[in-house]
């Protein structure tokens, strides 16, 4: 029954992952409806997480693969022009140094580093409160049903502007992590935090949406990191870790065919749609959890 659990909460994954509806307060919503048990830490909610990863790479493989090679390209320069003042100090020469955000995607990338600072702080520090939240009935409820709230006062409010990477602050970046940090609890929808934190920053929603998905991707990454240490806990098993594995490549394929449409529903779609949603699963949660 579990890997039909999992097979279950995989699909559920690769489907919300995409919309601004909080994918960890549907998975623990449905984990709770069934009665199912959280296994240890979030390692699984992390698992399905990382297949929808894939569809990501897929989507965005020009921008990822762009900003890759600038990243290293930006820590060479770095490292050169420390040798550089390194050398104008015992030579008194005064060499040029590189200039390390020469372009969009160095700024970009910067933007992408900026705002992981607050999300790895607040993901580290609320880990076990995360864990405790997630086996709440209550809890996951009261997440979706804020993240409505927030979507339709982002959608009356017809925030937003023309903002890319090269006119974003890094204030703003800061700000979009912060929101992130906090979606790690669930009901609060990353990508609705993260999509609503950049219109509110003067983003594009085209731009918005990219930020918004591209940063899930060293975020995702940190938390599997955290989390692999718990392959080793005694309540896992070789089976249950199959399972979660399985578990990984059904969310990712699921994911690779939602994630264009889904995608053109958060770009053309109304914020207030989903809104809604959120708040007909929300009460449905908190009317369960008091059944």
């Amino acid at each position: 029954m579990i890997v039909l659990y999992i097979i279950l909460l995989a699909i559920v994954q690769g489907i919300t992952e995409f919309l601004p509806v909080s994918s960890f307060g549907h998975l623990c919503f449905v984990q709770n409806i069934l009665g199912m048990e959280h296994g240890p830490g979030v390692l699984m909610e992390v698992m399905l997480h990382l297949g929808t990863l894939a569809a990501v790479f897929m989507t965005f493989q020009k921008d990822i693969r762009r900003l890759a090679v600038e990243s290293i390209e930006m820590f060479m320069d770095v490292i050169g022009n420390a040798n550089l003042y390194i050398h104008n100090r015992r030579t008194g020469d005064e060499l040029h140094y590189a200039k390390i955000i020469s372009n969009i995607y160095r700024k970009f990338a910067v933007l992408l580093m900026v705002s992981m600072i607050p999300t790895m702080f607040l993901g580290y520090t609320a880990r076990r409160l995360v864990a405790m939240s997630a086996a709440s009935k209550l809890l996951p409820g009261v997440g979706i049903l804020i993240t409505g709230i927030i979507l339709l006062v982002i959608d009356l409010s017809q925030v937003g502007g023309t903002k890319a990477a090269k006119d974003a602050s890094f204030s703003n970046a800061m700000w979009i992590g912060i929101c992130q940090g906090l979606s790690v609890f669930p009901g609060f929808s990353r990508s609705g935090m993260t999509v609503s934190a950049g219109l509110m920053s003067g983003f594009s929603r085209t731009f918005a949406v990219k930020y918004s998905y591209i940063l899930s991707i060293p975020a995702i990454i940190g938390a599997l990191i955290m989390e692999l240490g718990q392959f080793g806990s005694a309540d896992m098993t070789v089976g249950l870790g199959f399972s979660y594995v399985f578990g990984m490549i059904i969310a990712a394929v699921v994911g690779s065919l939602a994630i264009r449409a889904c995608l053109r529903l958060v770009h053309n779609g109304k914020f207030r749609f989903f809104a809604y949603y959120c708040f007909i699963v929300g009460i449905i949660a908190l009317v369960a959890n008091f059944a």
